[in-house]
Order: structure tokens, then sequence, then C-alpha cells
């Protein structure tokens, strides 16, 4: 079994321009794998802690560079030689490595991005794709079934412009539609629903995962505004029917 050769971080930007890890793992058997750690724009208080440099000098504090240099020094001495696919093995090594509650020592973006790594490395070196290594090692499901997309229509919390609960208002549709159909679904309700908002002078820019960032009053409000977006689209209704 192929075990892991070596192991290298650096820091990128994520799609909102922020910082975060991006880790490169090559096993002995030349196979490379890269994964990347996403990052959330709010955090609860009992989420494991990304760490950040915190230096005001530098990314507005918002660099990973610390991060990285565990993943490349301390991490990867204690992974090397591995053998990822024994996944749940390589992640408790991690956590002993860091050894507190919430990852604060090394960061749980250092941490997830090994982790993250190991799995696509591990997939690779039995020839898998992800999801049927997934499938295969832990018995997940019986059967494939591609699943139901789900779509972020509208934003509040952290998201959006602070007036509304609710940091995303999700449409997904009915999971007996093939996922060409329940993507046009998607398309097309996020379309009628920018019309709508146009025609009562709501504000229609979009926040920053995509949605759409109202000045509602109330959540209710939103509710409303799905409502009426289905009911004043003859196409999206037929395709619901």
């Amino acid at each position: 079994m192929a075990v892991i050769h070596s192991l290298n971080a650096r820091e990128i930007l994520d799609s909102r321009g922020v910082p975060t890890i991006e880790t490169t793992m090559e096993l002995d058997n030349s196979i490379v794998v890269v994964a990347s750690v996403p990052s959330g724009t709010s955090t609860g208080k009992h989420e494991a802690v990304e760490l950040r440099d915190n230096d005001p000098n530098r990314m507005l504090g918002k660099g990973v560079l610390t991060a990285v240099q565990h993943v490349n020094e301390t991490i990867a001495q204690a992974v090397i030689g591995m053998d990822p696919t024994r996944q749940t093995s390589l992640d408790q090594v991690l956590v002993n490595l860091d050894g507190t509650p919430n990852k604060s020592k090394l960061g749980a973006n250092a941490i997830l991005s090994v982790s993250l790594a190991a799995a696509k490395a591990g997939a690779a070196s039995v020839g898998m794709p992800l999801y049927q290594y997934f499938k295969e090692k832990y018995q997940l499901v019986s059967a494939y079934r591609m699943p139901t997309p789900a779509f972020n229509m509208m934003e509040g919390g952290a998201h959006g412009a602070g007036n509304l609960d609710f940091q995303e208002f999700h449409v997904v549709p009915a999971s007996n539609k093939t996922f060409a159909v329940a993507l046009q679904i998607g398309v097309e309700i996020f379309m009628s629903l920018e019309k709508v908002l146009i025609a009562k002078g709501a504000v229609h820019s979009t926040g920053i995962e995509g949605g759409f960032a109202p000045n509602l009053y109330t959540n209710t409000d939103a509710l409303q505004l799905f409502f009426e977006t289905v009911k004043d689209s003859r196409e999206i209704s037929r395709i619901f029917d």
C-alpha cells in the first residue's frame, strides 16, 4: 500500500479573496492530491478554531502563514510514512498532535487540510473517485444517487444586511426530480425572484454567498416572496406540478 511521501501547504485566497490553506500531499507511488479548506463567514462559539495570524500589517490579520507552517513542519513530520487509507488513525494522530479541545494549537484549518488531502489520496491510491471511496469504506448508502441540489436564494444574518434572522433561505426542489430539472427549477426561481424584488422596489443586490440580500423587515416577508415568485412564474409552477 502506498504511503505519504511528502506534505506541503501554502496560503491561497478563497472565493471571497480571504486567505486560506491549500495542502498538497504526494504518495510514494507518485500520486499527488491537493485539498483546500473552506472558510465560513460566521462562526459559532463551539466551532473548532480557524487559526489566523492576527498580524494587522498583513492581510488585515487574516493571514494563515502560521497554520501553513504547522502543516509543513509539525504535521508533516508526524504523518509522512502513514497509509492514507487509514483515515481514522491519521485523523487521531492529528487530534493528538494538537491536544486541545478546539484545535486551537495547530488550527482546525491546518488539521482539516491534511485530513481532506489524506481522504483524496486514499481514494486515488485504490483507484476510486472520492464519493465511491467513502461509500465503500464507510458503507454509507446502499446505492448511488445524484443529490438533490439546494439553492441559496436570500441571505440574512452575517451574510446579509443583518435584518433577517436566518443566515440563508434555501429552495430545495422535490427529490423525485432529475438533477437537470431540479437545476432548472432553481435557476428559474432565482431569476424570477430578482424580478419580484425589483417590482416591489426592494434591494436586489447579492450577498457574499450569492443570494439576494434585500431590505426586508421579517423572515415571513422573505418566505412570502418565495411563494409569490413561484406563483407568478407559470413555467416554474408547471414543473412543480
